[in-house]
């Protein structure tokens, strides 16, 4: 339990794929890996939404681990491996885990919405961690999956079993109400998804988040989530509010594409999204330029 705990605990960036000519730029990746290792981040989660792998092929995603794997460094790995069969979703996780990744972070599957329910996504996790050696991860993303979100009583179901050791939760309102549900002595960690939420519900026991605006400003996340453990609430409080402003600013308006235009403003490689996404506007770029300025995260 506690071995997982610390591999969970603290601050993950869901690191984005950078693009050239509608291609992976798998060297502006390398780049970004090499700079965020820098920082004191645990982690990263690859190949999730903010990397758009469902824009990539899996010629491509293999490659983008490739790359992971060999720029890692000590960081703790999760690999997004989720399909919409139990059976592609295993074999993927099962080159994730010969890969020598840390975790695996199973989206919910979504196209027969209508078929899919609490016992349908019950079995669809609990065959999927039977089948596999590397540690499973829930991924609750209802905005990315046309609302299917797991139900608490199946999340606290699924807690139970052994490989199944924790969930990413990037529902709206966030993990609160989900937590409520869950058994404490549990081996069973959420992660807060977004950071509009992430430092009150470290306040709730939550032991770390994946957050997307670490792409461009890690430091200041890691800054969030040490004051917390220094318990210095008040300054964390503070920093709270001036990163949630400004992901409401960058993904909260321009989504993947925000970003990356963040992240070029800050010294990293982000680039566009891949077509049919669209890049920030010219005057998109410098609303989000003006509001990392006016948090104070970069001068004039």
């Amino acid at each position: 339990m506690e071995q997982n705990k610390k591999k969970l605990s603290g601050v993950f960036s869901p690191v984005v794929t950078p693009f050239r000519s509608d291609k992976p730029a798998l060297d502006d990746l390398r780049f970004n890996l090499k700079k965020l290792n820098e920082s004191d981040l645990t982690g990263y989660l690859a190949l999730g939404s903010n990397a758009e792998f469902r824009s990539l092929n899996d010629k491509e995603q293999i490659q983008v681990l490739e790359v992971f794997a060999e720029e890692k460094g000590d960081k703790i790995v999760m690999v997004g491996t989720g399909c919409e069969s139990s059976r592609q979703t295993i074999e993927k996780s099962k080159i994730v885990g010969k890969m020598g990744f840390d975790y695996v972070s199973v989206l919910t599957p979504c196209y027969f919405a209508k078929q899919i329910n609490g016992d349908v996504l019950k079995s669809y996790y609990e065959r999927i961690a039977d089948s596999i050696d590397i540690p499973v991860l829930l991924y609750n993303a209802p905005g990315f999956t046309g609302g299917i979100r797991i139900p608490p009583t199946t999340v606290l179901e699924l807690s139970r079993h052994l490989n199944i050791v924790g969930m990413k939760d990037s529902s709206p309102e966030g993990p609160a109400k989900l937590l409520a549900h869950l058994d404490p002595k549990e081996d069973f960690h959420v992660l807060a998804g977004s950071a509009n939420f992430f430092y009150p519900c470290l306040h709730l026991g939550i032991p770390g988040g994946v957050i997307s605006i670490t792409n461009a400003l890690p430091d200041p996340c890691c800054g969030l989530y040490r004051l917390f453990t220094e318990g210095r609430y008040n300054q964390a409080r503070d920093l709270h509010f001036k990163l949630a402003r400004l992901n409401q600013a960058v993904s909260g308006t321009w989504g993947v594409a925000g970003v990356k235009t963040a992240m070029d403003l800050m010294g990293f490689k982000g680039g566009s999204p891949r077509h049919p996404l669209k890049a920030v506007t010219n005057e998109g770029i410098e609303e989000i330029r003006r509001q990392i300025i006016n948090e104070g995260f970069m001068t004039e």
